[in-house]
Formats: structure tokens, C-alpha cells, sequence
């Protein structure tokens, strides 16, 4: 009997061999000063650049998200993200590296103005006086925070 079994093992079936990669992942080149999606539309599709937009068996996000401070924020916090990811390969980009600096900016300003409104985005940034990051309503709380 331990015999069979180790004959049905030796088929290979549900096995790999030792060096044998899980997949092969393929990311399309980016060149300079690639096309790019409105940075609402990019934080649906899942990537600024169009030429990365690759959906899994052509289904295509075509939701929007609403309109908030905080669906602002992560939007341009998305658009830093990416961007940032593009420049690591593209350091001579002058014009992504403008617009990364842009979205920052915006961020910075964005994030300062939801905080004195809504207080702290996380317990990094609870500022000066009481500590308010336990206090409602928390910043995934869409129903409580839509208002503002």
C-alpha cells in the first residue's frame, strides 16, 4: 500500500518542481510623459496610466465614488502613490515631477482643512489640546462624515 501511494505522488500532479516560478507577471513599459487618466477616474481603474490599465478578463470599473473631503483625499493621496511609482523609474520625468509636487501641495492643504473640520485623519496627526483621534466620527464613517 505505501508503495501505491508513493507511485500516485510521482505523477507530479499538484506538485511543482523545486525552482518552478508561481507565475510570470508581465507590466507593460512605461514611456515618458505617458497618457494619464483625471485622478478620480485613476483611483477607480486602479492606475493613473491608461496604457497600465489592464482589467482581469476585460471587467471594467465604471463606478464613481462619491464626492466627499475624504474621497478627495484619497484620491490625491492615490494620485502621490502613483505617481510616485511612475518617477521611480522615470527620474527625469520634469512634468510628473511637477504634478507629484502639485498633488502634494493639495494634499497638505486638503488634509489641514478636513482635520480642523472632522479632526485627525489617524493617531499620527492628532495635533495640539485634547487627544480627539477616539472621537466621532471617525473618518471611515461615510454616513456621518458626507454632511461635511
Amino acid at each position: 500500500m505505501l508503495e501505491r501511494k508513493k507511485k500516485d505522488r510521482s505523477n507530479g500532479e499538484g506538485r511543482l518542481p523545486a525552482l518552478a516560478p508561481l507565475a510570470v507577471p508581465f507590466v507593460p513599459f512605461q514611456f515618458n510623459n505617458p497618457q494619464m487618466y483625471e485622478a478620480r477616474k485613476g483611483l477607480v481603474r486602479g492606475t493613473l496610466f491608461p496604457g497600465l490599465d489592464l482589467p482581469f478578463m476585460g471587467m471594467v470599473n465604471k463606478n464613481e465614488k462619491p464626492v466627499t473631503p475624504l474621497t478627495e483625499l484619497q484620491t490625491m493621496a492615490f494620485a502621490i502613490q502613483e505617481l510616485a511609482l511612475y518617477l521611480d523609474t522615470h527620474t527625469d520625468d520634469m512634468e510628473a515631477l511637477e504634478l507629484y509636487r502639485s498633488y502634494q501641495r493639495m494634499y497638505n492643504e486638503a488634509k489641514d482643512k478636513y482635520q480642523s473640520m472632522c479632526g485627525p485623519l489617524n493617531h499620527m496627526h492628532v495635533g495640539e489640546g485634547p487627544y480627539r483621534w477616539l472621537d466621532d466620527p471617525w473618518p471611515w464613517e461615510y454616513a456621518k462624515n458626507k454632511e461635511v
